[in-house]
C-alpha cells in the first residue's frame, strides 16, 4: 500500500480575492456553519449550481472555480446580494452569542477555559470534510453542531486522513470495487495552528521505536473547534506518513497506531493549545488510550503510582460505546502492542508488561488474551453510557463479566439514546412550514407548543412539501444511476433506461446503511415472487431505493450486495428498484428528506441506536422496522410502523420477521398510502405523518442529547 499510494503534502493556497459586495461568503464558507444555515447552502449553490455539484458541495472549491463572469454577474444581483448580507448578519449574530449553556441548576462547570474535550475517530460535519465513514461519525458531527447551537464549551480531537474512506463501484457483476482518493488540504475548510513562534504547531508520539510528528489543523463547526492531526508530513518515514492515512483502512498495526495518536497524540495536542478540559468524552473505544497519556502526566509530573493516577484519571474521563458485540471491539495481541508502545512507554507508567496487558483484559485478574480498547475504557473512565435503553441492557449483560460480584442490571454503564441535528437534515421546504408555524426558532420549540404547532400545518401544506421532495428525489436517483452507467464499465445493454426506472408518484421505501450481516439486506428480498408481485402492481405501486457499502475486507458483506445489486437488475422488477453507489452524506441527506417510508430491519439486539429514521422524521417519512435501538423507544403504535411483535431473540426471527414486513406492507402501508380523497390527498396517511413528527422530532434530537450529556454525564463525578 505504501508503494502505491505516495503521498504529496500541497502547499496553502491563498483564497480568491471575490467583488466586494460578495466577500462575506469568503468568511462564511471557513465555517461549516452555514451547512445547516437557512438559505446557507443554497446561497452557494445559486452561485453555479453545475460547478456545486461537480466540487461534491464545497464552497472552497466553488468560489476557486466560478468564472469571473458568473461572479460579476451576482455581485451585481440585488435580490442575491440581499440574501449575502442576511447569511452574512446571521452568521454575525450567531457568533457574537457569549450566552453560555448552564446546567439546570444554574452551575456552569463547563466553560470555555474548561471546555468539553470530545474524542472521535470519525467526524462527518459535511461531505466536503471526508473525516467520516457511517453512523459514529455522522453522531458525532451533529454532536459538535448542537455543543455550538447550545452554546456548551467543547473542543473536537480528531485525525485528518489523506485518503479519508473509499469510494464505491459495483462492477458488472455486481461486486463492490474500492478507490481511494487523496484529499487536497487546499480544498478543505480547515487552517493550520499555528505555535509560539509562528511556524506549524506539531506534536509528537513515539511508535514503533520512532517518534512520529502530527501537524495539527483546525475545522469551524460554528462556536466549536475541531481540531485534526496529520502524519502526512515530510519529517516523517514514509509508512508514518501513512497513520492518518485511511479511515479504518490498512492491518491491525495501522489501526493500532492511528488509536494511538488518537488518544496520546490528542492529549499533547491540548496541552499545546493550553486547554485543560472539565471533561474527556470518548467516543467509542478508539481513543481509549488517552487515559493512559493522561495517567503518564501525572505520574511524571507528581511521583505517584499508577493506582493513584488512575484514580485521578477516572474522575475526569467518561465513555460512550456504541457496539452490541462483542467482536466489534478493538483488540490486539501482546507482540503488536508491545512493538508499537515500547518498552520505556509501559515502563514510564510504572507498570510491568502483564499489568499493562491487565488493563485490556475483560476478566479481573486476567493477563491472557487480546488488548481490548473497550474494557480498558471501562476501567479508566467515571461514566459508561450505551446508546439507547436496549442497548444499555445489552451492553450490562456484555460486559457483566468485568463486575463478577453483581447482577445485571446493577453493572455502571447507563444510556444516553442517539440523536440527530435538525437543522442539518431537515428539508428546505418542510424547514419553511416549520418556520411558518412555529416562528425562526423552531428547533428549540417543545412540549404543547410544538405538537400544537405541527398539527396548525394543514394537510394539504404537508403533502404538497412532501411530493415535491419525493419527485426531487426520483430526478436525483435518474440522475445518479446515468451518472453510473456513463462512468463505469457495464454497456448499455445491462441496464434499463432511466428514463422510465423508478415513478414520481408511487410509494417509495428508502433502505440506506451499511452492509452488515446483522442488517439483513436480504430480508426484504426473502420471497421475491411476493415482492414482485407488490412491485408490479399498476393500481397500488411501490419501489425501493438502496445504498450503503460493505467494508472493503468484509467478504460477507460484499456478497450480500452482489446479490442485492443483482436482484435490482432483474428485468421483472428493475423499473421499481435502485441502487445508489457510494454512498454518503448527500445521498443519505436526499433519501431522508424525501422517501414515504424508511425501512430498517437488524437482528434483535444488534442495532445499538440507529439515527437515520430519526432523520426522516424530522421530514415526516414514517419509519417501519423493527422493535430495537431508538425505535423501541419511538414507536408508539400510531406513529410508524412495527415489524415483528416481540423485542425478543427467536430462533425463528428471520422468517418471522420476513412475513411481518410482507404481511404490514401489504395490509397496512399501501391501503394506508392510497386511501385518497376528491384532492388525490392521503388524509389518514398525512395524520401519521403529522403524528411522527409531533411525537419524535422533541426527543431524538441531538440538542436534547447534548444537553442530557451535559446535565447526567459531564457535570456528574
Amino acid at each position: 500500500m505504501v508503494a502505491e499510494m505516495k503521498m504529496a503534502v500541497l502547499p496553502m493556497e491563498k483564497q480568491r480575492e471575490l467583488p466586494i459586495s460578495l466577500e462575506p461568503l469568503t468568511r462564511v464558507s471557513a465555517n461549516f456553519w452555514w451547512s445547516w444555515a437557512a438559505d446557507g447552502a443554497a446561497i452557494f449553490r445559486d452561485l453555479d449550481s453545475e460547478i456545486w455539484a461537480q466540487c461534491e458541495q464545497n464552497p472552497r472549491v466553488l468560489l476557486r472555480e466560478i468564472s469571473d463572469l458568473r461572479l460579476a454577474q451576482m455581485a451585481a444581483d440585488p435580490p442575491y446580494l440581499e440574501r449575502v448580507a442576511k447569511l452574512a448578519r446571521d452568521f454575525d449574530d450567531y457568533l457574537s452569542d457569549q450566552q453560555l449553556w448552564v446546567s439546570q441548576n444554574g452551575t456552569p462547570a463547563i466553560t470555555p477555559e474548561h471546555p468539553v474535550a470530545y474524542f472521535c475517530a470519525e467526524f462527518g460535519i459535511h461531505n466536503s470534510l471526508p473525516l467520516y465513514s457511517g453512523g459514529l461519525g455522522i453522531l458525532a458531527g451533529d454532536h459538535l453542531k448542537s455543543a455550538s447551537d447550545l452554546n456548551v464549551p467543547l473542543v473536537g480531537v480528531g485525525l485528518l486522513y489523506s485518503f479519508g474512506y473509499f469510494r464505491q463501484h459495483l462492477g458488472s457483476d455486481g461486486w463492490q470495487q474500492e478507490s481511494y482518493r487523496e484529499t487536497n488540504r487546499v480544498d478543505l475548510a480547515i487552517e493550520p495552528v499555528d505555535d509560539v513562534a509562528g511556524g506549524p504547531l506539531m506534536i509528537e508520539v513515539t511508535m514503533r521505536g520512532r517518534p512520529v510528528r502530527a501537524q495539527v489543523w483546525r475545522a469551524s463547526v460554528g462556536r466549536v473547534s475541531l481540531y485534526l492531526l496529520d502524519t502526512n508530513i515530510p519529517e516523517n518515514h514514509e509508512t508514518d506518513r501513512l497513520v492518518t492515512g485511511h479511515l479504518y483502512g490498512g492491518d491491525r498495526e495501522t489501526r493500532l497506531v492511528q488509536e494511538m495518536m488518537l488518544g496520546i497524540g490528542g492529549v499533547r495536542l491540548l496541552r499545546a493549545l493550553g486547554i485543560a478540559p472539565h471533561v474527556y468524552h470518548l467516543n467509542e473505544g478508539h481513543s481509549a488510550f488517552l487515559t493512559l497519556e493522561l495517567a503518564r502526566e501525572q505520574i511524571e509530573s507528581q511521583g505517584i503510582r499508577f493506582s493513584e493516577a488512575s484514580d485521578n484519571v477516572r474522575q475526569s474521563c467518561v465513555f460512550t460505546t456504541h457496539t452490541p458485540v462483542a467482536a466489534g471491539h478493538d483488540e490486539f495481541e501482546r507482540p503488536l502492542l508491545q512493538e508499537c508502545f515500547g518498552t520505556e512507554a509501559i515502563q514510564a507508567l510504572g507498570l510491568s508488561a502483564e499489568e499493562f496487558m491487565g488493563l485490556g483484559q475483560s476478566i479481573p485478574g486476567s493477563r491472557e488474551g487480546a488488548f481490548g480498547l473497550t474494557p480498558l475504557a471501562l476501567k479508566m473512565c467515571r461514566s459508561t453510557n450505551a446508546v439507547s435503553r436496549k442497548h444499555g441492557e445489552v451492553s450490562r449483560a456484555l460486559w457483566q463479566k468485568m463486575w463478577p460480584g453483581r447482577d445485571v442490571e446493577s453493572v455502571p454503564i447507563t444510556s444516553v439514546t442517539n440523536g440527530v441535528h435538525a437543522a442539518t437534515w431537515v428539508a428546505p421546504l418542510i424547514r419553511s412550514l416549520f418556520e411558518k408555524h412555529l416562528g425562526a426558532d423552531w428547533a428549540k420549540v417543545g412540549g404543547d407548543a410544538w405538537v400544537s404547532g405541527i398539527e396548525g400545518i394543514s394537510n394539504e401544506a404537508l403533502w404538497r412539501a412532501h411530493s415535491l421532495l419525493r419527485q426531487k428525489l426520483i430526478a436525483f436517483v435518474r440522475e445518479r444511476l446515468t451518472q453510473s452507467r456513463n462512468g463505469g464499465d457495464e454497456s448499455d445493454s445491462g441496464k434499463i433506461s432511466t428514463e422510465v426506472r423508478l415513478d414520481p408518484n408511487a410509494l417509495t421505501i428508502g433502505f440506506a446503511r451499511r452492509v452488515a450481516e446483522y442488517k439483513r439486506w436480504p430480508l426484504p428480498l426473502s420471497d421475491p415472487a411476493r415482492l414482485a408481485r407488490l412491485l408490479n402492481d399498476t393500481a397500488r405501486p411501490v419501489q425501493f431505493i438502496f445504498s450503503g457499502k460493505a467494508h472493503p475486507q468484509d467478504q460477507g458483506a460484499k456478497v450480500i450486495l452482489q446479490q442485492v445489486a443483482k436482484w435490482t437488475a432483474n428485468p421483472l422488477v428493475r423499473h421499481r428498484l435502485a441502487f445508489l453507489e457510494d454512498y454518503d452524506q448527500e445521498i443519505a441527506r436526499q433519501l431522508v428528506q424525501s422517501v414515504d417510508v424508511w425501512l430498517n430491519v437488524p437482528r434483535r439486539p444488534f442495532e445499538a441506536s440507529g439515527t437515520s429514521g430519526e432523520k426522516v422524521a424530522i421530514n415526516g417519512g414514517l419509519n417501519f422496522s423493527v422493535l430495537d435501538g431508538w425505535w423501541l423507544e419511538g414507536y408508539d403504535g400510531s406513529n410508524g410502523f412495527a415489524i415483528g411483535v416481540s423485542t425478543a431473540e427467536s430462533l425463528n426471527a428471520d422468517a418471522e420477521d420476513a412475513e411481518s414486513f410482507y404481511s404490514v406492507l401489504e395490509n397496512e402501508i399501501l391501503p394506508l398510502y392510497y386511501d385518497r380523497d376528491a384532492a388525490g390527498i392521503p388524509q389518514r396517511w398525512v395524520a401519521m405523518m403529522k403524528r411522527s413528527i409531533a411525537t419524535l422530532v422533541p426527543r431524538f434530537n441531538s440538542d436534547r442529547m447534548v444537553a442530557e450529556y451535559a446535565e447526567r454525564i459531564y457535570l456528574t463525578g
